[in-house]
């Protein structure tokens, strides 16, 4: 993969491209953010991220976009282990309730799944931390692309 070095190199589409190890794995932001998959099998997922300084806002508490990506990837991973390799889907609503601040320690994501339609998934994901005190609730709806036949 070459790096990304300015605005030119968006037009060249090899640079955007990237290629997963496995199937269920972390992307580059995933990588970034500091997410690591547990478990994911037969629709859940387990996944956990460490609150960090470069995590927080400037209340000193884990950004809300932080625990809810970290919420969204687990609904996908907990997806993708009820898909074949290689396809494509996405988050086509989204909803977090905020419970408690994360002020440290490690947040852990359990998310479940049920698919709704040919193409549609619902998801649910709590944000617990080591105490499994609740810190967020996600709900989401995950939609597969159309296959071009």
């Amino acid at each position: 993969m070459k790096l990304y070095s300015g605005p030119e190199d968006l037009r060249q589409p090899e640079v955007l491209q990237f290629e997963l190890e496995e199937w269920i794995d972390s992307s580059p932001f995933e990588r970034l953010l500091g997410v690591q998959i547990l478990k994911a099998e037969d629709g859940q997922a387990h996944l956990s991220l460490p609150f960090t300084l470069k995590l927080s806002n400037g209340g000193g508490v884990m950004h809300g976009g932080a625990m809810t990506s970290l919420a969204d990837t687990a609904v996908a991973m907990a997806i993708k282990s009820l898909l074949p390799p290689g396809t494509v889907f996405a988050t086509t609503d989204l909803s977090m309730k905020f419970i408690a601040p994360v002020l440290e320690g490690r947040v852990h994501a359990y998310a479940s799944v049920r698919q709704t339609g040919a193409r549609t998934f619902s998801g649910e994901c709590e944000l617990l931390g080591e105490d499994d005190e609740s810190y967020a609730h996600l709900t989401t709806v995950f939609k597969v692309a159309r296959q071009d036949k």
